[in-house]
C-alpha cells in the first residue's frame, strides 16, 4: 500500500497556534483508545532505544516521575520526562536532562505530528482526528526520541489502559495510588479504576505498586500478564524516625535516608516506590546510595504541598481529589498552630468537590472560592453553594471570585502576619498564582508594641 503525505501542513508559526490547532481537531476532549495514536505513531517511526518507566496513580505521579528524574540525573543518565498537566506553560510538560523544552522545538514536533496524521492512505483516504492530549503526547515523544536519551520517564495522563503513553511498552511500571477520581470514565469503584492502571504493566516485567491496600483487580491483572510484582509491605518496606528514614527491598537496603525535599506524610510512600523500582532495574541502570541520598535531597516539584515562607506563610498543592485533598489536610495539621487560615480554592465542576471541602474544613478559617479559565470548572459561586451546604462552623467565612490572582489578594488583604494561606485544587488553581512568578508574601507593616 502507497501512503501520500499531503502537503497542506498548516503554516504556524507559534506553539500557541499549534495547541489551538489540536483542540479543534477531535470532536471529543477525551476519546480512550489507542487505535488513532498508535498509528500516527508508527506513521512517525517512533519508538524508544533505552528503558522506559512508566507511571500511573490517582495521586503522586508527579512526584514520583521527579523523584526517578533527581536520583538517576544524579547518577549520570541523560533523563528525559512527560508528564502532565502543566502548571503555567505548556513546555512544562517535557523536560530533557532536566530542563524544560523550549516552544521552538515544541512548534517543530507539531509539525512533524500533523504531516503524519493528515497522511492519506489509497485505501481509506482519510486523516486521522486525534485529541489534543494524544497530539501533544505524540510531539513530545518526537523530542524526546531525537535526544538521545538513557532512560525515559512517561507519566499517565488518565487511567493506563488506554491512555496514549501505554502505545509505548514499558519497562518498569508503576502504580503509586488507587482512589476515586475520573470516575465517569475509568468506574465507580476501586477495582474498575485499578484495572485501568494496572493496564501499564507489561509480562515479565517489574510493576511496582506503592498503594498500600491496593485493589484486588491490580494483583489479578499482575498475575495474569505475567508481571514481576513488587508490592508495598511484601517486597519493600520503609521505616523511619523523625531525622531519617530507611528503605529495604529485594537485595537491597538503604539507611539513614535524609527526608525527600518534597515536603508531606506522602512523599515517603512514593519515594519508596521510586527506591523499589530502581532496584528492580539495577541490571539496566545501576544507581550507586550516593546518587540516591542527593537526587531525594535535592528534586523539586511546584505545587505539590510547596510552603512559601513570609508573612503569611503561603502554602500551594494541587490538591483536587477527595483522596489528595485529605493529604493536604493531614500535612497542614502538621505544620503547627496559626491564628488563622485562609483558602483559596476552585476547581472542576466534574470533581466531587462536598467531600473534599468537609474533610479539610475544620483547617479553615476563610474560604476565597475562584472561577477558573476553562469551561470545565465551576464557578466560585457555586463551589462557595456547595461549601454553605455543608458546613457547620458559625464562625467560617467565605467569598467568591473571578480570578485565583484576585482571590488571593482578598486573602492577603485580609490575613495577618501570622497567618496561613493555602491555595489548591485545580492545577489551574495554582497555576493562576504561579504565572506571575513565585510570589513572595509581605504583610501590613504591623505597630509596634
Amino acid at each position: 500500500m502507497q501512503n501520500v503525505i499531503s502537503p497542506l501542513v498548516p503554516p504556524f508559526e507559534t506553539l500557541t497556534e499549534w495547541l489551538a490547532h489540536a483542540e479543534r481537531l477531535h470532536p471529543k476532549t477525551i476519546d480512550m483508545g489507542l487505535e488513532r495514536v498508535k498509528t500516527v505513531a508508527d506513521r512517525m517511526g517512533l519508538k524508544f532505544d533505552c528503558p522506559i518507566i512508566t507511571v500511573a496513580g490517582t495521586n503522586g505521579k508527579g512526584s514520583t516521575c521527579a523523584m526517578l528524574e533527581a536520583i538517576l540525573m544524579e547518577a549520570g543518565y541523560r533523563t528525559g520526562v512527560y508528564t502532565s498537566p502543566h502548571l503555567v506553560d505548556f513546555e512544562e510538560r517535557c523536560r530533557v536532562r532536566g530542563d524544560i523544552v523550549n516552544a521552538t522545538d515544541l512548534v517543530a514536533a507539531c509539525a512533524r505530528v500533523e504531516r503524519a496524521r493528515a497522511q492519506n492512505d489509497t485505501l481509506n483516504n482519510h486523516e486521522i482526528s486525534l485529541t489534543y492530549f494524544e497530539f501533544t503526547t505524540l510531539a513530545i515523544m518526537q523530542l524526546l526520541m531525537e535526544a538521545r536519551l538513557d532512560v525515559v520517564i512517561l507519566e499517565v495522563g488518565l487511567g493506563g489502559r488506554l491512555d496514549a503513553v501505554n502505545i509505548f511498552d514499558t519497562d518498569c511500571a508503576i502504580i503509586t495510588s488507587v482512589d476515586l477520581d475520573h470516575m465517569e470514565l475509568l468506574g465507580n469503584t476501586r477495582e474498575l479504576i485499578g484495572f485501568e492502571k494496572a493496564g501499564i504493566m507489561r509480562p515479565g516485567k517489574p510493576a511496582v505498586v506503592s498503594d498500600p491496600v491496593p485493589p484486588q483487580s491490580v494483583i489479578d491483572h499482575a498475575a495474569e500478564v505475567g508481571a514481576d510484582l513488587w508490592r508495598f509491605g511484601t517486597d519493600y518496606n520503609f521505616s523511619g524516625d523523625k531525622q531519617q528514614w530507611g528503605w529495604a527491598g529485594r537485595g537491597r537496603r538503604y539507611a539513614g535516608l535524609a527526608y525527600p525535599a518534597l515536603r508531606g506524610a506522602n512523599q515517603l510512600m512514593n519515594a519508596s516506590g521510586v527506591l523499589a523500582a530502581l532496584t528492580a532495574l539495577r541490571d539496566l541502570l545501576p544507581v550507586t546510595a550516593q546518587a540516591v541520598r542527593v537526587g531525594l535531597s535535592m528534586v523539586e516539584l511546584p505545587g505539590r504541598f510547596q510552603i512559601i515562607p513570609g508573612q503569611p506563610t503561603l502554602v500551594l498543592d494541587v490538591a483536587h481529589n477527595p483522596h489528595s485533598v485529605a493529604a493536604l489536610a493531614e500535612n497542614l495539621d502538621a505544620m503547627g498552630f496559626y491564628p488563622c487560615t485562609h483558602a483559596v480554592f476552585g476547581a472542576m465542576a466534574d470533581k466531587d468537590v462536598a467531600p473534599m471541602l468537609a474533610r479539610v474544613g475544620p483547617l479553615i478559617d476563610k474560604w476565597y472560592f475562584t472561577d477558573l479559565p476553562t469551561a470545565r470548572a465551576a464557578t466560585g459561586s457555586v463551589l462557595q453553594a456547595t461549601w454553605q451546604a455543608g458546613n457547620t462552623r458559625k464562625d467560617a467565612t467565605s467569598n467568591a471570585y473571578k480570578t485565583p490572582e484576585s482571590a488571593l489578594q482578598a486573602a492577603i488583604a485580609s490575613a495577618d502576619p501570622a497567618d496561613r494561606i493555602v491555595v489548591f485544587g485545580s492545577f489551574y488553581t495554582v497555576g493562576g498564582i504561579l504565572k506571575g512568578g513565585l510570589p513572595r508574601l509581605f504583610a501590613k507593616h504591623m505597630p509596634s508594641a
